[in-house]
């Protein structure tokens, strides 16, 4: 999937997780992602679709275009940058997502957090592998 030995090569933050962690981590956030979707574009408000979905797809291609960055191009200053874009985008998702469904948007709250999370890991990474 990914050169393992560029990746365990880098200084990583004490608070980085097992590589495990993140098997069982994101199919959870993405399902999460998923429901949080499925119930705010089945709110009448939202019917066939509105802005804060255009938001969510956003979020969404930062989100996934984030692996190729990092993993397979070994760019994390540029993976880094894909990651704030990810996390504005998405904190611009669930603020929308609240006036529209309470529901949608506790649902985005782990992903949210995770992310922010994940930018500081990244940004560990940037700053002490330079």
């Amino acid at each position: 999937m990914y050169n393992k030995i560029w990746y365990e090569s880098l200084n990583k933050s004490s608070l980085t997780p097992p590589s495990w962690i993140f098997g069982v981590v994101w199919p959870i956030l993405y399902l999460l992602m998923f429901l949080s979707f499925f119930i705010v574009q089945q709110n009448p408000r939202c019917v066939p679709f509105c802005k804060p979905l255009y938001f969510f797809l956003i979020q969404l291609v930062f989100n996934l275009l984030w692996t190729t960055l990092f993993f397979k191009m070994k760019q994390p200053k540029l993976a880094l940058l894909d990651l704030i874009l990810t996390v504005i985008f998405t904190f611009i998702t669930v603020y929308q997502f609240k006036s529209i469904s309470k529901i949608g948007f506790y649902l985005l709250l782990p992903y949210l957090i995770w992310i922010c999370f994940a930018l500081y890991l990244n940004s560990y990474i940037v700053i002490k592998n330079r």
